[in-house]
């Protein structure tokens, strides 16, 4: 039996317990168990694990916050639209479109250190101007441009310079 096969078998009841119950929610448990072993498989990093319980926690934790990240996200998107009139909400494939966008977004911002991040986001979704960012983070507006410049190329290049 490959090595992997074995760590599925001896382990994926545990886990989905494990998670099971950090979740209460055997739905998106099981998922969770699955998109953990799929991580495993495709990193292949099944092979000679002395701890394969710890390896398989480790990945699954950073799998849980990934998903409680999201749906704090999906929260606070959808809370957004209720505050649209009704003839701007958009259309249920726009929404899924834009809380895609919004995850991979976070997802980029979230590698940058946090003055940039708040820069960027100060800049974008408060509508500030430099001179206001650079009040408000305790900084020169060079160090404002300079931040927004790479919060900015992360997002579209994801960090290439």
């Amino acid at each position: 039996m490959s090595t992997f096969k074995t760590l599925y078998t001896n382990h994926h009841s545990w886990l989905n317990n494990w998670l099971r119950k950090k979740m209460g929610n055997q739905f998106d448990a099981a998922d969770l168990t699955q998109d953990t072993f799929m991580r495993v498989l495709l990193s292949e990093g099944a092979g000679n694990l002395h701890e394969p319980r710890a390896f398989l926690t480790t990945v699954a934790t950073g799998l849980l916050s990934n998903f409680y990240r999201r749906k704090r996200l999906e929260q606070a998107y959808l809370e957004a639209l209720l505050h649209l009139p009704v003839h701007e909400v958009p259309s249920p494939e726009t929404k899924a479109i834009m809380l895609e966008t919004l995850v991979e977004i976070d997802g980029l911002l979230d590698g940058l250190p946090h003055k940039v991040r708040k820069a960027f986001l100060l800049s974008q979704l408060d509508g500030m101007s430099q001179a206001e960012i650079a009040s408000e983070l305790e900084v020169s507006v060079s160090t404002v441009k300079r931040y927004i410049v790479r919060a900015v190329q992360q997002c579209c290049f994801g960090g290439a310079e």
